[in-house]
């Protein structure tokens, strides 16, 4: 039984939303007196942005336990020390319940550090209370979730608690990115920060050279240099795995530590993952949702395409409607052709959705019927894509699922798997 629901259908919307983050403070409180305040007994660093909290948290993960250091993570795809495991709900900050259950679980391992994806509901409803947070990370702000919070101003303030709990335990000290323009807002939050970026910051990437397959640069800050791989596509994860660099400086990993645990994250399911069934195109698959994903995602891939980008993406229904038109409009932008299709329409006309997306795409220059389609079932979408692409040189997107285990429709919520669903798909195109 869902008690959650059961009483949001009897308070109004606005209502709901006023007190429910008193809900969660009151379950946050029960729940650390419950498990013995677990977080006091771990060192933890609490990552927070609009996108790649989750690429940034491997990344610290990656090269802490490649250190030596007994180190655990709880993120939006997966979570555990020694062993991880699939995150199956639809969060980023797991409910107290569930998130210092875990926490408890990992002290009693003798984890050391543990890295927590912070998300703006997670920070501004009070999931995290009771965690001392020692080192705060900020990976970038940009629109979204303006449906729940109601206003940028609001929305960036969730986001800056992080960096307020930060301040008040531990080491006190940030880390932010320096090319996103409200970096100077979470350098105030804190007493001690570095910052980072490819544009400005204290810790530079230099002699950067991008790859279909990742990337290699020169991170140099003051006299410091670092010879940096990373094996994960995209400009957007060099900022990432900077993030991680300054964190590693902070905890006094030597260069080789860093450099050798950088390199040793291979892959994020649903972020940047290549699916090849023998295929002579290529095809990849992430988790890119909201219009500045987007940006970040197609200005990375276009220039390795050649041939035809194909990209497959919806909007989730009951989120923020805003986004969907420029979602819509930044594919047209880049991609030769766009299939529209379902992400998580909830009760929301899927159609409707759909057409959101068309006009930005339309705007563009995409045609509908021509480079333009709206296609309702996500399965047969990702099916119609793949006889899109005739060329090697060809390249097929699917975004906004990435990770996610389940798809959320008007009757409730049914299994999925993107990569599996891809696969058998590209499968059944082969054997014809």
């Amino acid at each position: 039984m869902n008690i959650r629901k059961i009483v949001k259908s009897f308070i109004p919307t606005r209502l709901f939303r006023a007190i429910e983050p008193t809900g969660h403070l009151v379950e946050a409180i029960i729940m650390n007196i419950r498990y013995g305040f677990p977080g006091r007994k771990l060192r933890v660093i609490g990552v927070t942005g609009t996108n790649g909290k989750t690429t940034t948290t491997f990344f610290i993960y990656h090269m802490l336990r490649e250190a030596g250091v007994n180190v655990a993570m709880t993120s939006t795809v997966a979570y555990g020390s020694d062993t991880i495991h699939r995150q199956m709900e639809h969060t980023t900050t797991a409910k107290a319940s569930v998130l210092q259950r875990r926490l408890r679980g990992f002290a009693r391992q003798g984890v050391e550090w543990v890295i927590v994806e912070a998300s703006s509901h997670g920070l501004a409803q009070h999931r995290v209370w009771g965690i001392p947070f020692e080192i705060g990370v900020f990976t970038n702000i940009t629109h979204d979730h303006l449906e729940y919070h109601g206003t940028f101003e609001k929305y960036l303030k969730a986001k800056r608690r992080l960096f307020e709990i930060v301040n008040r335990h531990g080491m006190r000290f940030g880390v932010v990115n320096a090319d996103d323009p409200n970096a100077e807002a979470f350098i105030k939050s804190v007493a001690h920060s570095t910052t980072y970026g490819i544009e400005k910051g204290q810790l530079r990437a230099e002699r950067l050279n991008l790859t279909d397959s990742g990337a290699t640069y020169l991170a140099t800050i003051g006299d410091d240099k670092y010879n940096v791989k990373i094996n994960i596509p995209g400009e957007f994860n060099v900022n990432n795995s900077m993030a991680a660099i300054a964190v590693g400086r902070q905890l006094g990993l030597t260069k080789e530590q860093i450099e050798h645990g950088i390199a040793a994250l291979t892959s994020v399911e649903g972020r940047m993952n290549a699916i090849d069934e023998g295929q002579k195109f290529k095809v990849l698959i992430d988790f890119a949702s909201t219009p500045d994903g987007f940006e970040q995602f197609f200005k990375s891939v276009r220039p390795l395409v050649k041939g035809n980008l194909i990209a497959v993406f919806g909007s989730a229904g009951r989120r923020d409607v805003g986004k969907r038109a420029e979602q819509g409009a930044i594919a047209g932008l880049y991609a030769d052709i766009v299939v529209a299709t379902e992400e998580d329409n909830r009760d929301e006309d899927g159609l409707a959705i759909l057409e959101d997306i068309a006009r930005g795409a339309t705007v563009s220059g995409l045609v509908k019927n021509e480079t333009l389609f709206l296609v309702p079932n996500r399965e047969e979408a990702i099916g119609f894509a793949l006889t899109k692409a005739t060329k090697p040189t060809d390249m097929v997107v699917f975004l906004g699922k990435g990770h996610e285990k389940t798809i959320e429709r008007a009757d409730g919520e049914y299994p999925w798997n993107e990569t599996e669903v891809v696969r058998a798909a590209l499968k059944q195109l082969l054997s014809k």
